[in-house]
């Protein structure tokens, strides 16, 4: 692992946290990918974790921490709802890459919330983010929780939607040191690293999903009007997973 101590003061441990933000962010723009992660690993408190959807492009964030770091929790929260092909996509790449996968879930069946709330994402964004915070913010927290994570790494980038586009290298979220290694991405990076490591898009990729979640609220490209129609019925963008205001919120 590459030394880089000396281009950056330990952000870590200063005072001013806006400040050693600002530094650390300003620092990791010149940086690769690669040596982003190696930084974080460094300085930043463990224990470290990985949280990934299995999206799309999953394949990359979850390849490149893995040469990185190859026993570093990955956490998947599994909703009950996600498309055969996501379960598939799981197996497969856990298999290629050998990942410490750790699943997380509501403590709530889909079935019993079904039976006392009815389908909350059919009831406008109050509905989405009650159901949200149940089924993926909860559990990412209780996640962090159990395994003691103070560095969480994910595979944002600001290219993926409006939402993303202040997406910065390091940030705080829920008590955690947040590291998006790859947020400076774009399309085009991806698609070429696929290509170099011989790794897969998410299989409905070829069928126009652009952005895969649960398969109720999840549609191809070809469905829509707009891009930001593909998820949430255009209401939202955001599960909430990666939105601290979400997780503070209460039914």
């Amino acid at each position: 692992m590459r030394n880089l101590s000396a281009q950056l003061p330990p952000c870590a441990r200063e005072v001013d946290r806006k400040l050693s933000l600002d530094d650390c962010n300003s620092m990791l723009a010149g940086l690769s990918a690669q040596d982003r992660i190696a930084w974080a690993v460094e300085h930043l408190p463990g224990n470290h974790v990985l949280s990934s959807s299995f999206g799309a492009q999953s394949a990359v964030s979850l390849h490149i921490m893995h040469e990185q770091t190859p026993v570093i929790p990955v956490i998947f929260i599994d909703t009950g709802y996600h498309f055969p092909e996501t379960y598939q996509f799981v197996d497969e790449l856990v298999a290629r890459l050998d990942l410490n996968l750790q699943v997380y879930r509501s403590l709530t069946s889909a079935a019993w919330q079904e039976t006392r709330f009815g389908q909350r994402w059919l009831q406008g964004v109050e509905g989405l983010d009650a159901y949200n915070r149940e089924n993926k913010v909860e559990p990412m927290q209780r996640a962090i929780k159990e395994l003691k994570a103070q560095t969480w790494f994910a595979g944002l980038r600001r290219d993926q939607s409006t939402s993303r586009r202040g997406v910065q290298f390091v940030t705080l979220q829920d008590a955690c040191w947040k590291v998006h290694p790859i947020a400076d991405w774009t399309n085009d990076d991806i698609h070429e690293y696929l290509q170099q490591h011989e790794l897969p898009y998410h299989p409905l990729w070829q069928q126009g999903y652009v952005s895969i979640g649960d398969i109720h609220t999840t549609k191809p490209i070809k469905d829509v009007d707009d891009i930001n129609e593909t998820r949430f019925f255009g209401l939202k963008r955001e599960c909430g997973l990666h939105d601290p205001k979400l997780g503070q919120s209460t039914e």
